[in-house]
């Protein structure tokens, strides 16, 4: 009799869903010039966005290298510092910084994310291979190809398949993408970004709690720029000739849909391409959780009716979507501006009070304004079950909340629905030369006035931007 207690220890063939993104990252030809054209956008508003948390002391005490004063020669720069960096912690820190203020674009699905949070890793190695003196260096619309692509991956994996839902944070995706973008941009083949890719799975995944009630805290700032910079490390490991697991998600009981993903395997909408860069979602006005923008936008709106009656208020009723109730909405205490920035209700009331949201409304100066607890101890949400179909409905993929205020007198507000915010595809061309005064407000934050229009000059030209080198673009802004 042959004997039962053994493991068959036959190597099958790489999992399916790795070879499918292998052959996109590999071979699929970007064409799409609104594609290129979002992907230029996405690019100066991602930066931007980096360059205004340079502000901020808790983002730049994260930054650096891990020992004071080191320099790697022709390593990678750090838009908007004098750092150069091996590249993984370039990846770190280019992430850190962008993700920081939580301003950059987003992807609302079954699952959703930061897709331009992959810019750390990609431009990080971008630039550390066109400084090598034995090579040509790359131009920036490879770059452009490669944010269309980690967008598309991460985006797709996102539509159908829900990883909050069984505990595990999104940022897993940025991982993924990264590896698979960055593993090509270095010369690997088809293989080996399977490999790559097989590596991110094996890694798992951070959980989400520090996200949520009670724990909401600033790691989840720094959480994607640690998974693009992870993506970079493992692309590295690989072209070094580390061997990867191909069935690292489909392995019974070891894979990552046994032990991570409650044994579910991953289903897919649509083939890879470019629709997710095309129909990305930016944050144009405020610094805010995306399931808020449209409630802050809605607020803003009220405040010069109510900004003169806050004690006149009797409540103020807020109507949203499912996610934004199982995901921001909460009461208590805020204990930090990560806890107050993933708060619907503290966000809606500093729309009330000041007619915008910026920034710095987060820091405990202007949460210790007592009129800010007042107005969100007079809320009441609740769920518009419209608003939760039509936010996954795939030709509308609306955000939508609606406010009203209603005081002691009887009287009240109008109450103000907004359904898609300024940085949906549905209001782009209201939107995109908000997004373009975004960054020179942010660029202005960092640079002189001369510098500023040296980096305009190129970055508002879709082929001289795609024609630079990357070392060269980089440059612009050491």
């Amino acid at each position: 009799m042959l004997n039962q207690n053994v493991d068959i220890n036959v190597r099958p063939e790489p999992d399916e869903e790795l070879v499918a993104i292998a052959e996109f990252v590999n071979g699929a030809a970007i064409d799409s010039e609104t594609a290129l054209n979002t992907a230029r956008n996405c690019l100066i508003d991602t930066l931007g966005c980096g360059f205004l948390a340079l502000r901020f002391p808790e983002c730049t005490k994260m930054l650096g290298p891990h020992v004071p004063g080191t320099v790697v020669p022709n390593g990678a720069r750090v838009p908007g510092t004098s750092y150069e960096l091996d590249p993984v912690k370039a990846a770190w820190d280019i992430g850190c910084m962008i993700r920081w203020l939580d301003f950059n674009d987003t992807w609302l699905a079954a699952e959703w994310g930061h897709p331009s949070d992959n810019l750390g890793g990609i431009l990080a190695i971008a630039d550390f291979l066109s400084r090598q003196p034995d090579r040509s260096p790359l131009v920036m619309r490879d770059v452009l190809i490669a944010m269309i692509k980690a967008h598309e991956i991460q985006g797709c994996l996102a539509l159908e398949n829900s990883f909050n839902r069984v505990g595990l944070d999104h940022v897993l995706l940025v991982r993924v993408a990264t590896a698979a973008v960055v593993m090509d941009m270095l010369g690997g083949t088809k293989e080996q970004v399977v490999d790559a890719l097989s590596h991110a799975f094996v890694d798992g995944s951070s959980l989400r709690t520090y996200r949520h009630a009670p724990n909401a805290g600033p790691r989840k700032s720094w959480a994607a720029g640690d998974a693009t910079s992870r993506g970079v490390q493992l692309a590295l490991f690989v072209l070094k000739g580390e061997i990867g697991y191909p069935s690292a998600l489909t392995a019974p009981q070891w894979g990552f849909y046994d032990v991570n993903f409650r044994g579910d395997s991953f289903k897919f909408q649509r083939e890879y391409g470019s629709y997710v860069m095309e129909n990305v979602l930016f944050k144009i006005s405020y610094p805010a959780e995306f399931h808020a923008q449209t409630a802050v936008e809605a607020a803003c709106q009220l405040h010069p009716s109510v900004v003169n009656r806050i004690d006149e208020i009797d409540r103020i009723e807020l109507t949203t979507h499912e996610s934004a109730i199982r995901i921001i909405s909460k009461t208590g205490a805020l204990n930090n501006p990560a806890d107050r920035d993933h708060c619907l209700q503290y966000m809606t009331a500093i729309g009330l009070l000041k007619g915008d949201l910026v920034a710095e409304d987060y820091e405990a100066d202007v949460a210790a304004d007592p009129r800010v607890d007042q107005l969100r101890d007079l809320m009441a949400v609740s769920e518009d079950e419209r608003f939760s179909r039509e936010y996954h409905e795939p030709d509308k993929r609306s955000i939508a909340n609606a406010v009203q205020v209603f005081f002691k007198d009887e009287t009240s507000t109008d109450r103000v629905a907004i359904e898609y915010p300024l940085g949906h595809r549905r209001r782009r061309e209201e939107g995109i030369p908000e997004l373009e005064a975004k960054f020179r407000a942010n660029l202005a934050t960092r640079f002189s006035s001369g510098q500023s229009s040296a980096i305009e000059e190129v970055v508002f030209d879709q082929s001289a931007l795609e024609a630079m080198p990357v070392n060269e673009f980089v440059d612009l802004f050491v």
